[in-house]
């Protein structure tokens, strides 16, 4: 090989760089920064970040294994599966069963998927984008990706980045919001918790009840509901606990990790560096706080009606990001008064908020594919 072949073969990389290129490079090491000096949701933000870097440098989700990767996993929605059953493992249904008003918590904390779909179309995007714009207020990642994969891939990227940013920005983004929507005073309310006894029949009965109720009435929401649901049934049935403990790590993590990468993939600066993305990414968060508002006033009206038995901050949480969203609740309870333990009432509107998304999502899909 002469110098003239040696030096063209090692310039190939910077012949195709530009200054779009370095932009999104810049974009993927402060994830990889938050990721790793922050620690926001580092097993998430960390490999969408070096998976942003790959698709800068040539190895972007249409070549290579990284073509692979996404096509198994992202285009037949696996990925989101997968997660969604190491999920389902991990959360204890008991508060929500205990406490079936919180039901209305969750369904209150997904007002945001619907006013941001009317404001996304107000905005010009057509209706199979807006409805994955909107879905990514619930701040449930599988979710966002599922629905964005089926109705609009195009835009999948920027819906799954903004959906795990603002996942792992809750601790920021919550609190302020929490604060101006109420008083000290309904900070400080008190929930006891007398759970009623929730039996083993009753924890093994509603996985496999809920699966076959989702079916019938929203189909569209079938596969993640069913996958959430195996999930939660291999945790309770404890017959199976090495398949529950594999679920909750080994399959979760290896789906994670795989998905981060190739939504990072996905980032490449044509795709990337345009008003629509940034619109998309604004309305992401409009969505995310429209669905916490709507959720501190439900939580509030709920305060109201029980003369100061409900507190407020139980609302917040009505979103999906179990179980940061209701851990970040019963925090700020304990820094009003140490000894105001909310945690259990909290994952009760949590853990509905999971199941509130995950039928919020189906509704939109049966709604968009289903008008011509």
């Amino acid at each position: 090989m002469d110098l003239t072949t040696l030096l063209t073969e090692l310039s190939k990389g910077f012949a195709t760089f530009t200054w779009g290129n370095a932009v999104m490079i810049l974009v993927g090491l402060i994830l990889i920064y938050l990721a790793i000096v922050k620690e926001y949701e580092p097993v998430l933000l960390l490999p969408i970040g070096f998976g942003c870097l790959m698709a800068n440098l040539g190895m972007s989700n249409q070549v290579g294994f990284m073509k692979v990767i996404y096509d198994a996993g992202i285009s037949t929605e696996l990925f989101p599966l997968l997660i969604f059953i190491g999920v389902g493992a991990m959360i204890d249904f008991s508060p929500l069963l205990s406490q079936p008003s919180m039901v209305l918590l969750g369904a209150a904390g997904q007002f945001g998927i619907y006013g941001t779909l009317l404001l996304a179309l107000a905005l010009g995007f057509p209706l199979n984008q807006a409805a994955s714009i909107g879905v990514i207020g619930a701040i449930d990642g599988p979710t966002a990706i599922f629905v964005g994969t089926k109705l609009a891939p195009e835009i999948v990227a920027p819906i799954a980045v903004a959906a795990y940013s603002y996942m792992s920005l809750i601790p920021i983004i919550q609190p302020p919001i929490m604060k101006l929507m109420t008083t000290r005073k309904e900070r400080l309310i008190r929930m006891e918790y007398s759970p009623k006894p929730v039996s083993r029949l009753t924890l093994i009965i509603f996985p496999i009840l809920v699966t076959l109720l989702v079916a019938l009435v929203a189909p569209d929401a079938a596969p993640l509901m069913a996958a959430l649901m195996l999930g939660n049934l291999l945790r309770e049935a404890l017959v199976v606990e090495r398949l529950s403990k594999m679920v909750q790590n080994e399959l979760i993590n290896i789906a994670t990790l795989f998905l981060g990468l190739a939504i990072g993939s996905t980032m490449t600066a044509e795709s990337f560096l345009n008003w629509s993305t940034l619109a998309i990414l604004g309305l992401g968060l409009l969505a995310f706080v429209i669905d916490t508002v709507a959720g501190l006033l439900f939580g509030k009206l709920m305060s109201v009606i029980t003369h100061g038995k409900v507190n407020p901050l139980i609302g917040a949480c009505g979103i999906s990001a179990f179980p940061m969203a209701g851990r970040l609740s019963a925090k700020m309870a304990l820094e009003e008064d140490p000894s105001n333990f909310i945690l259990m009432h909290a994952m009760g509107s949590n853990t509905a908020g999971q199941l509130g998304s995950v039928i919020a999502g189906g509704i939109l899909l049966a709604l968009v594919t289903g008008i011509p």
